[in-house]
């Protein structure tokens, strides 16, 4: 028997509302979904930013900063491959203000190339000084040979080098910088000078002038070597 042709008009109307409001159901479904994993992913970073800061990189698990987040193992997995993945992340979260006021003033800096170094760095120490014990993961973080290749440890970020890499150029043109000399080379000297000074943060608890004072010494023996011949 054929329905009642005002049901059957009103049962098309209804599925096509139903249609019409279907990609607006999948559109807020999406946005639930990534406000979770957005919400999920700043608990982990806060949580792991506390836990390095106290416990150090190897004395903190994924299990613990799961714990501290308040969410599971596996919401930790789904939204970094690693422990040195969040750890990078925590870096990075701390350290793009600190990079985007050094590319604001280092090309304003006055002064010989080694004096412009020696301002950068004592910029760094003032400002990792405030949570050394977390620097000092950041650096053991270099050293873990377990470590993915999307993980940043110190040393492996990009905007630090290109800093440092500006800043000799800059040298070169106002004739204080040796030309020919190797710049990556040079970086890397003044990097393991950098992370070598905060032994002394971890075994003596030294504080950002004293770890300045050693690495303004470190920097002019450096610049003895990229001077003009």
């Amino acid at each position: 028997m054929s329905p009642p042709e005002n049901l059957t008009r009103r049962d098309d109307a209804t599925a096509g509302a139903t249609v019409a409001q279907f990609p607006t159901v999948v559109a807020r479904s999406h946005v639930t979904r990534q406000t979770r994993k957005s919400e999920t992913r700043n608990r982990v970073i806060r949580a792991a930013r506390e836990l390095f800061d106290t416990q150090g990189y190897q004395g903190t698990t994924i299990r613990e900063i799961a714990r501290h987040a308040g969410v599971s193992v596996g919401s930790v997995f789904t939204t970094f491959a690693s422990k040195g993945d969040v750890l990078s992340q925590v870096m990075q979260d701390r350290l793009d203000g600190l990079y985007a006021e050094l590319d604001r003033v280092m090309p304003h800096l006055r002064g010989a190339t080694l004096e412009r170094l020696q301002t950068m760095f004592a910029i760094h120490f003032a400002f990792e000084v405030r949570h050394t014990r977390l620097f000092l993961a950041h650096i053991a973080a270099a050293y873990d040979w377990t470590l993915p290749s999307t993980a940043q440890p110190m040393g492996a970020n990009p905007r630090l080098q290109a800093i440092i890499r500006d800043c000799l150029a800059k040298g070169v043109s106002e004739g204080d910088v040796d030309p020919a000399i190797d710049f990556q080379e040079t970086i890397d000297l003044l990097m393991a000078a950098y992370a070598w000074v905060y032994r002394l943060a971890a075994r003596d608890d030294a504080d950002a002038p004293t770890m300045t004072g050693v690495m303004d010494r470190q920097i002019a023996l450096i610049a003895m070597g990229y001077k003009p011949r």
